[in-house]
């Protein structure tokens, strides 16, 4: 075995070592991904449960009891009854609930005579998706219910056109199967960048990087020895964040194991490039993490179409957008966890990923000295 092997040899032995004895760095690895992927899994969601709703009914009738029921026996609703307008309005001003439903006295008589009874509905707009739920789910309830009442009338039903929605990749429409790939890509995004660069940093700030430059190993063979490991170590972390996504939170993986594997590589090298370079920058653990979190995690979280659509931004932040390597990885996560292999989709990612780990990389080689300065 020729020399320079030997030394690299010998530096990712120290790198493993150093690894083993060192408990934050397999905790950034494991735990980190595991502790923020039930943090987020559980705690973000998009779909709205057990929503507060009021009812306000003047005039009792049959019609109105009926329609009522179907919120009544919705999981999506929990239902509050108000003797009047003025006190449920009340209720949403205190946010005791999240909207009301009136229906006027005049429901009944207008529903037999064939017209269309007004009916209002209140909904408290502060937190505008939510909002734009509530109203769909109670549209979506009102149809429900005069197209049944039509079929027991015996007579056509009264809406000219019958959807019958047909929902591909997400048919329980479960905002965690969407929200749950993209999250290991953001978690992944902030381990992979700090194991880097909080290891180079504190090898900086303990002197043994001082060390490591009077002796005859080249920076090629002191970068190869950092990301070795360290890669090693991420994907660890990464087929942990899997499990727990397929057997703790149920998404279905639908995908090749092996695209998945090739993509999930590839994004790890461009993160521990990130973080050599990052490194490179700041020899100081505390700035590391401070510049990680900020140019990493942060970007990857809003960027990445991880929970916000890309294409509803902004054209210069779209075009921003593509320095994110984030936006790439939540991408063929989503489809190779919802879809399938669909290669059309994939094959674009999977080289854009390349390009960044070798953008990443390089640049992490070229701002790496063997001098003290």
């Amino acid at each position: 075995m020729n020399e320079p092997l030997m030394r690299l040899r010998g530096l990712i032995r120290k790198e493993s070592l150093q690894i083993l004895r060192d408990p934050s760095s397999i905790a950034i690895a494991f735990i980190l991904p595991a502790l923020l992927l039930l943090l987020f899994g559980y705690g973000v969601s998009l779909d709205a449960r057990h929503v507060r709703l009021g009812l306000v009914v003047d005039a009792p009738s049959v019609a109105a009891s009926s329609f009522t029921a179907s919120f009544r026996q919705s999981p999506y609703f929990n239902p509050r009854d108000f003797a009047n307008e003025p006190a449920a309005a009340q209720a949403l001003a205190q946010r005791q609930i999240d909207g009301f439903l009136w229906l006027r006295s005049d429901f009944a008589r207008k529903l037999s005579t064939g017209q269309s009874p007004p009916i209002g509905l209140y909904v408290n707009g502060i937190d505008a998706n939510n909002a734009r739920l509530i109203e769909n789910y109670v549209q979506q309830s009102w149809a429900g219910w005069v197209a049944r009442q039509a079929a027991l009338a015996g007579v056509a039903n009264p809406t000219p056109i019958a959807v019958e929605p047909r929902i591909w990749f997400n048919p329980a429409v479960r905002s965690r199967d969407y929200l749950v790939p993209g999250l290991i890509a953001v978690i992944m995004t902030l381990t992979g960048a700090l194991l880097t660069a909080l290891v180079v940093a504190r090898e900086w700030e303990r002197g043994t990087m001082e060390a490591l430059m009077v002796t005859k190993v080249s920076m090629h063979e002191i970068l190869a020895s950092k990301i070795v490991p360290y890669f090693l170590l991420g994907m660890g972390g990464m087929v942990v964040s899997v499990l727990i996504a397929v057997f703790l939170f149920g998404v279905p993986l639908l995908g090749s194991l092996i695209v998945l594997g090739l993509a999930s590589a590839l994004f790890m090298l461009a993160s521990l490039g990130m973080g050599l370079l990052i490194s490179n920058v700041a020899k100081n653990q505390f700035v590391a993490g401070q510049i990680a979190i900020i140019t990493t995690f942060l970007p990857a979280f809003i960027l990445s179409g991880f929970i916000f659509d890309i294409s509803s931004m902004p054209l210069p932040i779209r075009i921003i957008t593509h320095i994110v390597a984030a936006r790439y990885f939540v991408a063929i996560l989503q489809t190779l966890f919802l879809a399938g292999t669909v290669w059309s989709v994939l094959l674009p990612n999977l080289a854009a990923l390349l390009i960044m780990a070798v953008l990443f990389l390089g640049a992490a080689r070229l701002t790496a000295h063997k001098r003290l300065d």
